[in-house]
């Protein structure tokens, strides 16, 4: 499979980047911040009441620790606006005399901030003390740091059993990991005992291979030793937008994916966020993952769809067989016929699609047929040798008997010709035909009658559209086009026959015309290929052609030509879609009809057949 070339070359700076074939190993060091250097500050409250809505700090107290040592501690006692309840005195030992002296959080709350800068926020219930400690910062108008936190609770839930305590509560903790400091509902000693049970809790995920705090941050016992363990495949990714593959220890891919950032995306496979079964165990297959930097997503997405057409990655379920598109094919022969196809020859047939699947196809099909009165008899018929007999579709009027000479070469071109204009011209015909058949059904109110062959219709709307809408880039020999980059600057494209032949970017201030040029020059070559084949997969142009529709994409310089024809089949599905959209099968089905379609002159009559 040819590969997209991206290089560019353009005078003055050079507009592109080198992609190193390989990644190394980053040192240990670089994989995260390692718990050892890490500063936490472990925090406890007490409080009026259990929400910071209506309650307030009574107490605040803070152990400072890094690498297992303490490096100080914070307490102070702080006065509510309100007096404390009872309940709460005899649960804490906290009196209103006691903290009449004592300052607001006004004071206080700046001192702790000072004092936990730059560290992680520790509790057991974060969310309790943290809210609080939010809440006291918006009272005060003090900005909230946006410290990292962690939660105490959620660790012990994950690597305590009910074996060893007969709960998660602090006490119970305290005297799992022999803390030398009984918890009692003050907060600088309850702060003590949470120190404790962080350090044994800490303990048990070293020896499970987690060394660093973003590691700490996302364990989960969900996550196997073996899946973190290989997080190591993701920290050797680059910050940058691409295609990312997965292989196994024989290099086959896996998985192949894209991302915005492919270190963080890649990341996500190896925490308790990947959720999906297959998943887990496809990192458990796999011994590498390779980078693919792409300079737009446009490539990215190309490059994904081609790997996976390619290489057919069983972890992967979308676009594995891109190649095997359906297609409803007009045969060329003396008395056409309508069939449905795998594949586009290089033969004089119309073609329309690709149908999304083998049913719509036929539903297409059956749709025209209930209009035009083609033959549908598989057999192949010669002008000179007709038939000795003739189907029941002659006796109904829904076929003219070629087969048996009833119906002569050219009167019958002229019905091939009104299923040609169909799938590659004007649906105006036909779509009006079959809104006579849908509102004579409802009329007699055969509603699920009328709802089959609304989606018959729909079915050869929706591909005809797109087979129209594809050909204009199909055939053009080169298109190149600009789009405004998020980060400023341009995203560029390089399009032949239908085929991404190149992307580039360039950058915010610069004059893209050298890129362009570098880019036209660099981009890969596309042989034309015959009139009714594409020089790409179906889906490739596709993804193509949504790019260049998109708000703020602008037509660079064109080879080809750029039409649709006049009541084509957009038209009709613009027209179409929302009726069909709301379509209903009770006795309301009629007032949800599409919008009648004026017919044009020569449009096919309401009987047709």
């Amino acid at each position: 499979m040819q590969t997209l070339d991206t290089r560019r070359r353009a005078p003055g700076p050079p507009p592109g980047r080198d992609r190193p074939a390989t990644y190394t190993q980053p040192t240990f060091g670089d994989l995260g911040t390692p718990l050892s250097e890490v500063t936490f500050v472990v925090v406890d409250l007490e409080t009026t009441g259990g929400s910071p809505s209506g309650s307030q700090i009574t107490e605040i107290g803070a152990v400072k620790v890094r690498g297992g040592q303490v490096l100080g501690e914070l307490q102070t006692l702080v006065r509510p606006a309100t007096p404390i309840p009872g309940f709460i005195t005899v649960l804490t030992g906290i009196t209103n005399a006691m903290v009449v002296e004592a300052p607001p959080i006004s004071v206080v709350l700046p001192q702790f901030l000072e004092f936990a800068r730059g560290s992680v926020l520790v509790a057991h219930n974060a969310g309790f003390d943290v809210s609080f400690l939010k809440a006291a910062a918006a009272e005060t108008g003090h900005p909230w740091p946006g410290f990292p936190v962690l939660d105490t609770v959620r660790l012990a839930r994950q690597l305590v059993h009910k074996d060893e305590a007969p709960n998660h509560k602090l006490a119970s903790l305290a005297r799992l990991f022999g803390s030398a400091t009984t918890p009692d509902h003050r907060a600088l000693h309850d702060a003590r005992a949470t120190v404790d049970v962080l350090h044994g809790l800490v303990e048990r995920v070293g020896n499970l291979g987690v060394h660093t705090l973003e590691e700490l941050q996302s364990y989960s016992s969900r996550v196997s030793p073996g899946q973190r363990r290989k997080r190591v495949l993701a920290e050797a990714m680059p910050s940058a937008p691409g295609v990312y593959v997965f292989r196994d220890r024989t290099g086959t891919p896996l998985y192949v994916g894209t991302a915005t950032d492919l270190r963080r995306r890649t990341l996500t496979y190896f925490t308790a966020s990947e959720t999906r079964r297959r998943m887990t165990e496809m990192v458990g297959l796999a011994e590498s993952l390779t980078p693919i930097v792409c300079a737009t997503a446009l490539e990215a997405s190309v490059r994904e769809l081609r790997l996976i057409a390619e290489h057919k990655p069983r972890y992967n379920r979308r676009s594995r067989h891109p190649e095997k598109a359906v297609w409803v094919r007009l045969t060329d022969e003396a008395f056409p016929r309508l069939s449905v196809v795998r594949s586009v020859k290089d033969d004089e047939a119309q073609y329309a699609g690709p149908f999304g699947s083998r049913r719509a196809a036929e539903a297409a099909v059956t749709a025209l047929h209930e209009v035009v009165p083609l033959r549908q008899c598989t057999r192949r018929l010669s002008e000179r040798s007709p038939g000795s007999s003739a189907c029941v579709l002659l006796e109904i009027g829904r076929c003219g008997g070629p087969c048996v000479g009833a119906q002569s070469k050219e009167d019958y071109a002229q019905v091939a010709g009104q299923a040609g204009q169909a799938l590659v011209g004007s649906t105006a015909d036909v779509v009006a035909a079959l809104r006579s058949r849908l509102e004579e059904l409802a009329r007699q109110e055969r509603f699920e009658e009328a709802r089959t062959m609304r989606d018959r219709m729909m079915a050869l709307v929706r591909a005809t559209a797109r087979s129209q809408r594809l050909r204009p880039l199909t055939r053009s020999p080169e298109v190149v086009a600009a789009r405004r980059a998020e980060q400023g600057g341009w995203e560029l494209i390089c399009v032949r026959y239908g085929r991404l032949a190149g992307a580039s970017v360039s950058p915010r201030g610069v004059d893209p015309l050298p890129y362009i040029d570098a880019l036209r020059e660099t981009a890969e070559v596309v042989a034309p290929p015959s009139a009714a084949l594409s020089a790409a997969l179906p889906e490739e142009t596709e993804l193509v052609l949504r790019w260049l529709e998109s708000p703020g994409a602008r037509l660079v310089d064109l080879d080809g030509e750029w039409t649709c024809p006049v009541g084509g089949a957009g038209a009709s599905r613009a027209l179409l879609e929302p009726g069909a959209a709301s379509w209903s099968t009770t006795g309301e089905a009629r007032e949800h009809l599409p919008q009648p379609l004026e017919r044009p002159v020569g449009a096919l009559p309401a009987g047709a057949a």
